[in-house]
């Protein structure tokens, strides 16, 4: 799973001939306070980690154009800053892409004029990619609510797997944009998911262990011994079977495919995950009926089950739970028949 989206910066013009809209402007008035923490460091630096979502070309742009100051007072992207100073951004945002929105069904869980938290399901990608332009959460969102190819990324500021259901939230504003980026960045946005995994565990645990692209295999990640970035995973069981455990499991850090790698790293992969899993394996002391079920399962059984955070507007903490889907519901019962009849 990946809740880092990648650093691009998609400056195309979104076509909307298509869908007889007329072309969505957008003013960015925007302000931070530099905290101490960026004290010595040149204001393009700091602005990228306050104004999140932006390029470093961009915001430099808009420093040299007068269009960001510090103090109310125009400023070079070389200059140091010593905290304490306001940044003011006041620019037109230009449409981040050229996507098309498509008529996709999505299951909002909530909304208001600044975020949107939806309920995934599996089989949907969640951002355009080579060979996947159509057909993505991206392409549903830009159908619901337009005036999203104005905001970075159409408002996505994290993601989950193709085939990993739950929920995310994403931004309708370029300012709930920043203030989410940056509860992600401080790891204050609480988010636990639920997980099948092979193996019987004897209790939960921590994983703490860095996590980078696979040395071979680069469309994989995988846990380095030198290099890569911090990864904390943290687990308790929910309930045991045979030979699979279901488990409850909350991410300090965002690391693409984290929990998955993690899992497997431990000796206990998910069910489902041919990625990480490894060829399948027939458990012991399970009956043919649930060999098929296992070996048909079709996906990762991992479901991005509560979400947590400060709204950007309000203030206030909010939260949202998904409830598990059919499949991964269906797997449980196949594991519970299976326990039943042993006994």
């Amino acid at each position: 799973m990946n809740e880092n989206i990648p650093d691009e910066a998609e400056s195309e013009l979104w076509d909307d001939s298509d869908t007889g809209a007329e072309p969505i402007s957008q003013s960015v008035d925007a302000t931070a306070v530099v905290s101490e923490q960026y004290s010595g460091q040149r204001l393009d630096q700091v602005a990228a980690q306050l104004f999140g979502g932006f390029s470093r070309s961009k915001l430099q742009a808009w420093i040299k154009g007068g269009e960001l100051t510090v103090n109310g007072a125009p400023a070079k992207t070389r200059d140091k800053l010593l905290g304490g100073e306001t940044l003011a951004l006041k620019a037109e945002l230009e449409q981040q892409g050229d996507w098309q929105g498509e008529d996709i069904p999505l299951d909002i869980v909530y909304e208001d004029a600044a975020i949107i938290v939806l309920n995934k399901p599996t089989g949907l990608v969640v951002h355009p990619a080579a060979g996947n332009r159509t057909g993505t959460l991206l392409n549903a969102l830009l159908h619901h609510c337009p005036e999203l190819i104005n905001v970075p990324r159409a408002g996505i500021v994290h993601r989950l797997d193709k085939d990993t259901t739950g929920l995310m939230v994403v931004a309708k504003t370029l300012q709930a944009h920043t203030d989410l980026v940056a509860q992600l960045q401080a790891r204050s946005v609480a988010r636990e998911y639920e997980a099948v995994v092979q193996g019987t565990m004897t209790g939960g645990g921590r994983v703490e262990a860095n996590i980078g692209r696979h040395p071979r295999q680069r469309t994989k990640m995988a846990v380095l011994q030198f290099g890569g970035k911090e990864a904390i995973t943290h687990y308790r069981l929910v309930q045991r079977f045979k030979a699979h455990t279901h488990i409850r499991l909350k991410l300090e850090t965002g690391r693409t495919h984290q929990i998955r790698v993690h899992m497997a790293h431990i000796g206990y992969p998910l069910v489902g995950d041919g990625a990480y899993g490894g060829r399948f394996k027939i458990p012991k002391g399970i009956d043919k009926p649930a060999v098929e079920f296992l070996r048909n399962f079709g996906r990762q059984a991992l479901h991005a089950a509560q979400l947590g955070l400060i709204h950007p507007v309000s203030e206030d903490y909010m939260e949202w739970q998904a409830p598990l889907p059919e499949d991964f519901c269906a797997l449980l019962d196949e594991l519970k028949r299976v326990d039943s009849e042993l006994l």
